[in-house]
């Protein structure tokens, strides 16, 4: 890809985006919208953003692998961990919380998302502030998430916040492969589930 001139080379800045710990830590929608609001254009403009910004890896919360492949394309590292409505909570958090804290702990600038700025992103960064420390309760959790991002917390979210508080400090980091399943490309470039 040639280099970008002015301020396209820029990007844009991916909707809902918010930091979460400044500089560290931030959420916002899937880049390039979902469902029938998805746009090429736009998903490769806000990865420009979050590649220009810095961010040195992405966590996809998307239950497929669709467009994983574009943040390869723009240089920006990435890490599929769908997490699907029927997912067992604390299984979930065991696995993510201590992942999340060793990347940030290695220097790494993390963005999380999916479909849309919800309950299970929101959830999650409100969990890890209450289980890593940087906030001492779940209220304290749910009210500063609920402030950064300017969304209310919701059932699921609050319910991961509370697991979140009863979990050990010291969980192991699994290892987990950052490579999604097998994807196809169809011919105008977006992925397809492998066999779709």
């Amino acid at each position: 890809m040639p280099p970008m001139k002015g301020k396209w080379a820029q990007g844009i800045r991916p909707r809902n985006f918010a930091w979460i710990i400044t500089g560290r830590l931030a959420v916002c929608e899937r880049p390039g919208g979902y469902g029938a609001n998805h746009r090429r254009v736009r998903r490769q403009e806000e990865i420009i953003w979050i590649r220009e910004q810095g961010f040195t890896k992405v966590i996809s919360l998307i239950p497929s692998s669709h467009n994983l492949h574009n943040y390869d394309e723009l240089g920006v590292g990435w890490l599929h961990r769908p997490y699907r409505a029927q997912d067992p909570l604390r299984p979930t958090l065991v696995t993510l919380l201590p992942e999340l804290r060793a990347l940030l702990a290695a220097g790494e600038q993390v963005l999380v998302h999916r479909d849309e700025l919800g309950d299970p992103v929101q959830g999650l960064v409100a969990a890890f502030l209450r289980w890593s420390g940087v906030l001492a309760d779940g209220p304290g959790a749910v009210t500063v998430i609920e402030r950064l991002v300017q969304r209310q917390l919701g059932p699921i979210g609050r319910e991961m916040v509370e697991i979140a508080g009863g979990l050990p400090p010291d969980l192991p980091v699994p290892v987990l492969a950052p490579v999604a399943p097998p994807v196809v490309h169809d011919d105008v470039g977006d992925a397809v589930p492998d066999g779709g």
